[in-house]
C-alpha cells in the first residue's frame, strides 16, 4: 500500500509538472489572407512571430492559418475570438477609417520602413484619439512601398490612364483614380490576377512587390511609376484585445516594451522594400516593361496630389484631428 502511495504521489508531480510546463506556452492564431508565398506571408508573420518568441523568451509561439475569412472581414474576426492576430488593410472598408489615410497621400518622401516608423509616431500623437481600432490591439502599422500602375495595356503618360478600368484598393488610391481619370473596380487583391487575366480590368494599383506577390509579371506587363508612388497603402497587425488582456502580467510587458508599436512598425516596413525588390527584379527577370513618367507628367501630378491632400486634410480636421500638425509631423518624419 505504501509503496501504492508513493507512486500515486510521483505520478501528480510529474503529471503536475507537465501541466505547469503546458501552461507556460502560449500559441497564438493568426489569420491571414494573402497567398502562401506572399511577402505577408513569407516574411512580415515570421519576423512578428519571430520578435514575439524572442521578447518571450519562447513562452509565445504562433500558428498561422489562412482562408478563415475575407480581407474585409478580419479585424471583425478577431474581435469575435475566431483568430487571436490578424492583418488588415485599412481601404477595403470604407468610411470605418480616416485618419489611417493621412499615411497613404502621395507626396511623401522614404522607403515602406521610413513611412512605417513616422506612421506610428503620427499616429501615437494625433490618430489614436480616434479609436478606429477600437475592440483590438494595435501592435504594429505599417505602408507598402510607393504604389505604381500595372497593366495589361501599354502606359507610358498619365493621359494613358484616363478611362482605364483598374483595380483600386480604397482609400487614397481611390481618391487617386478618381482624379486620373481611372474607372475603379474594387476587388480584394488576391482576385487581382483572375481579375486581370479575365479582362475584367486593365490595370490595378499596387507596389511592387505584387509583381511578385500576386503574379502580375504574367497578367500586367507593363508599370507605369512615379517617383515616390501614386499612392501608399495602410495595414495594421492586429490582436484581439481580449486576448492580450488574458496574457500573464510578465508577458503582456515584454510584448508591449519590446515589439509593439515602432519596432513591429520598423520591421515590417523594413519587409515591405525586400519584398519590392524583389518584384522589381521579377519584372526585370520577365521582361515586363518599367516607364517611369516624364518630368511634365510628374509636375502634372502636383496639383492631383494637392488636391487629394486636401480633401483627406478636410476629413481628418472634420474629425477633430489637428490636420495640419499630423501632415507635417508625418512628412518631416518620413524625411528624416
Amino acid at each position: 500500500m505504501k509503496h501504492f502511495l508513493k507512486l500515486t504521489t510521483a505520478a501528480v508531480v510529474v503529471l503536475g509538472t507537465s501541466i505547469s510546463a503546458m501552461a507556460e506556452d502560449i500559441t497564438l492564431t493568426i489569420s491571414s489572407w494573402a497567398p502562401p508565398t506572399h511577402g505577408i506571408n513569407a516574411e512580415m508573420w515570421p519576423g512578428l512571430s519571430a520578435m514575439i518568441s524572442e521578447a518571450t523568451g519562447g513562452k509565445v509561439k504562433t500558428e498561422l492559418k489562412l482562408g478563415l475569412a475575407p480581407p474585409p472581414a478580419q479585424m471583425d474576426l478577431v474581435m469575435d475570438g475566431a483568430a487571436d492576430m490578424t492583418i488588415i488593410f485599412h481601404g477595403y472598408q470604407p468610411g470605418r477609417f480616416t485618419g489611417t489615410k493621412l499615411a497613404e497621400l502621395p507626396g511623401f518622401d522614404g522607403n515602406a520602413e521610413a513611412a512605417s516608423v513616422a506612421y506610428w509616431r503620427v499616429h501615437e500623437k494625433f490618430l489614436a484619439q480616434l479609436d478606429e481600432h477600437k475592440g483590438v490591439k494595435v501592435m504594429g502599422l505599417t505602408t507598402h512601398g510607393p504604389g505604381q500602375i500595372h497593366s495589361n495595356k501599354e502606359i507610358t503618360t498619365l493621359a494613358d490612364l484616363n478611362g482605364l478600368k483598374t483595380r483600386l484598393g480604397g482609400g487614397v488610391s481611390g481618391d487617386v483614380g478618381a482624379a486620373l481619370g481611372l474607372v475603379g473596380i474594387r476587388v480584394p487583391a488576391p482576385k487581382v490576377y483572375e481579375t486581370l487575366a479575365s479582362g475584367a480590368a486593365d490595370a490595378v494599383a499596387m507596389p511592387f512587390e505584387s509583381r511578385k506577390g500576386f503574379k502580375l509579371t504574367e497578367v500586367a506587363a507593363n508599370v507605369l511609376e512615379m517617383p515616390g508612388g501614386f499612392y501608399r497603402g495602410s495595414f495594421a497587425f492586429l490582436m484581439s484585445q481580449e486576448k492580450f488582456d488574458s496574457l500573464p502580467a510578465d508577458i503582456q510587458k515584454a510584448l508591449d516594451e519590446n515589439v509593439f508599436g515602432e519596432p513591429a512598425s520598423r520591421m515590417l516596413g523594413q519587409k515591405w522594400d525586400k519584398v519590392d525588390a524583389i518584384g522589381r527584379a521579377a519584372s526585370v527577370e520577365a521582361g515586363n516593361t518599367i516607364t517611369m513618367v516624364s518630368d511634365a507628367d510628374i509636375a502634372a501630378y502636383k496639383p492631383i496630389a494637392a488636391s487629394v491632400t486636401e480633401k483627406v486634410l478636410g476629413e481628418l480636421s472634420a474629425k477633430g484631428v489637428d490636420a495640419q500638425a499630423a501632415y507635417d509631423m508625418i512628412k518631416a518624419e518620413m524625411a528624416k
